[in-house]
């Protein structure tokens, strides 16, 4: 990986993980190692994931209020971002192929926030979804960071490259 194994987080990565195979019941050291990896300036996430997670109801929108370090999540105003997202934006929007409210809709979500803070940090985003070149409903991350050049990965490779290990 390009950026030396930092990684900017997308939601998935905290949705699917409290809804699926790291439950906090299940799997308390999975959210421990975020906030350790966090902590030695190898994991983030930014203001716009922040707010999404914190719209869902229930333990996960309670965990990132009272465990996550506010630091945890950047601000992605600087102009460095505001630029890739701009030009994010508008290579979306040239897309044939996307329908006029999957770009609507991509635009409106911390997606191309997250693909433009990556390009301008050189950060790997950790996202759990998949590339699909060929839809049409949907503008999915990995096909825009493919098409600017931004490293991706998965949660599970992620965690390998920090080496996590939960006992």
């Amino acid at each position: 990986m390009r950026s030396g194994g930092r990684f900017v987080l997308d939601t998935s990565v905290f949705i699917e993980a409290h809804r699926r195979y790291y439950a906090f019941d299940i799997c308390p050291g999975y959210w421990a190692a975020l906030i350790a990896h966090q902590g030695s300036g190898r994991l983030c996430s930014i203001d716009r994931a922040r707010d999404e997670l914190l719209a869902q109801t229930g333990a996960l929108s309670q965990w990132v209020q009272q465990r996550l370090p506010a630091r945890f999540f950047e601000a992605t105003g600087d102009p460095s971002v505001t630029g890739w997202f701009g030009q994010i934006i508008a290579w979306v929007q040239v897309q044939p192929r996307f329908f006029p409210a999957s770009k609507q809709q991509f635009a409106a979500v911390a997606d191309p926030w997250l693909i433009a803070f990556a390009k301008a940090h050189g950060l790997v985003l950790a996202t759990n979804e998949q590339p699909a070149p060929v839809s049409r409903k949907e503008v999915k991350i990995p096909d825009v960071c493919n098409a600017f050049g931004v490293d991706y990965t998965d949660t599970f490779e992620m965690l390998r490259a920090l080496g996590a290990r939960f006992q």
